[in-house]
């Protein structure tokens, strides 16, 4: 019975090791990010596929747009919520493990949303996703940092970064035509292979963590007062959006958010198990990396929704829509894998971000600026697409080659968790301009483009917030 024990419960808590011809293989490094990519394509092709669900949920359900809403609002608040904390854990308990925990949770509850009786069930099982979800998210960038050497991490996250676009720019074509033709429940059961695949080759090509943050007891009050911070945050941009909550919960949330984010760092300053080490964000590079993320992801998703909006609006059809859409993640995909080849190598991170952040300004506010012609705003996509390409994977290398390795999961998921919320603020931004402007849906199009041009802007003085010096990556300094 105990040898049973040995080589059974004991097994499933430790990282296995990579077979010999792998880890000796030349590209090795480079297999553990294609392993991290599937995660990465996986991810973001899920949470734009599950959108397109919405009406024949309704329709199963007899439910309203409004409680069918909560599919993905469970989803997204759980994520945030989670992340920073997955991250910690893996610090100490190790990424590889931690992920492929992950990817099995994820895997199940998928399978399990697409058997849900009920819209409750649904969406009991969807926040069950995003346990798995934060558990894989935390560790990717991590991941990716302590396979590669120091000088190819940059390459690493834009190959990733382009996985994600690849996804996103999938959902939408995928999610139509699986609930066209096969129904809704496919929207989740296609993440059953692709996550069992991805198992398999995270098993045999990610390597064991190396080095390990010490054991403490787990920080249970910072996790419940950050959660706390991130859902009423979360929930007030919503109510913004259009969620149907009382009016009055705005202030409330609000009030709550920043209680409970007050509190989040006192407690954290006086606490000897921190879930989050004050000291990351005392460091500049730090700091601004996680709100450039923020600004990124925000730009990146407002026209996700804003196009759509407008084009409908306009009487063209939802397919010829979606083609055009698709020139936003098309540009972010060729950018973050063409950058390395395209830009000088001597350019720094604070540079590429920089530049990138600036070239997506321009992508929005031109289509603010001109008339509007299908032409144009294809070229303004491809332009704002490739800018944030450039940006997103230079900030996020800024922000993990800052770190020490033994902390990484817990930076990635600070990282993912930027994210998340720049992707709520974003919608929240382009829906809350379009309902400033009533009737006239050209108005409001036009001040979400001028706001995120504006985000955009700010994203690239967030490269000055990092300080000048040598990155860790093995790039030139400074400017």
């Amino acid at each position: 019975m105990k040898a049973r024990s040995r080589r059974g419960l004991p097994d499933l808590l430790r990282e296995s090791r990579r077979p010999l011809r792998v880890r000796e293989h030349p590209n090795a490094a480079w297999f553990a990010v294609g392993a991290v990519c599937i995660g990465a394509f996986m991810g973001q092709l899920d949470a734009s596929i599950v959108t397109l669900a919405f009406p024949a949920l309704q329709r199963e359900f007899s439910s309203s747009l409004a409680a069918v809403q909560w599919v993905s609002l469970g989803y997204l608040l759980t994520l945030v919520a989670l992340l920073a904390g997955a991250g910690r854990v893996s610090d100490t308990a190790g990424r590889k493990l931690i992920y492929l925990h992950g990817f099995v949770v994820f895997t199940a509850a998928s399978a399990a949303c697409g058997l849900a009786p009920s819209l409750a069930a649904l969406v009991g099982f969807r926040v069950l996703q995003a346990v798995g979800a934060a558990m894989l998210q935390a560790n990717s960038v991590a991941l990716v940092v302590s396979s590669l050497p120091r000088m190819r991490v940059r390459a690493g996250l834009g190959l990733q970064a382009a996985a994600q676009a690849l996804g996103l720019a999938l959902g939408p074509a995928l999610g139509g035509l699986l609930v066209g033709t096969l129904g809704w429940r496919w929207v989740f059961w296609i993440n059953v292979p692709v996550g069992l695949a991805a198992i398999a080759a995270g098993h045999y090509l990610l390597p064991r963590t190396r080095r390990r943050r010490r054991a403490r007891r787990f920080d249970l009050a910072g996790l419940a007062l950050l959660a706390g911070t991130t859902t009423c945050l979360l929930l007030a941009a919503s109510v913004i959006s259009g969620l149907a909550l009382p009016l009055w919960s705005l202030p409330v949330l609000l009030t709550v958010a920043a209680a409970c984010g007050v509190a989040f760092w006192l407690w954290e300053r006086r606490s000897t198990s921190a879930l989050i080490d004050v000291g990351l964000l005392r460091s500049r590079r730090v700091a601004a990396g996680l709100a450039g993320a923020l600004g990124g992801y925000l730009v990146l998703f407002g026209p996700l929704v804003l196009v759509p909006q407008v084009l409908v609006a306009g009487g063209m059809g939802e397919l010829s829509t979606g083609l055009i859409l698709t020139a936003l993640p098309a540009g972010f995909a060729l950018a973050a894998l063409g950058a390395e080849q395209v830009l000088p190598a001597r350019w720094s991170n604070r540079l590429r971000c920089a530049a990138g952040a600036v070239l997506a300004a321009v992508g929005a506010g031109l289509p603010a600026l001109l008339p509007g012609q299908v032409g144009l705003l294809v070229a303004c996509l491809l332009v704002m697409g490739a800018g944030l390409g450039t940006f997103i994977p230079a900030n996020n290398s800024v922000v993990m080659v800052a770190v020490p390795e033994q902390v990484s999961g817990t930076a990635g998921g600070m990282l993912n968790m930027a994210r998340g919320i720049g992707t709520a603020f974003g919608i929240t931004a382009v829906t809350l301009a379009l309902h400033l402007a009533g009737a006239s849906v050209l108005a409001g199009a036009r001040a979400a483009l001028v706001v995120l041009a504006a985000v955009a802007v700010l994203a690239a003085l967030t490269a000055f917030g990092a300080p000048p010096g040598h990155d860790h990556d093995g790039t030139a300094p400074g400017f």
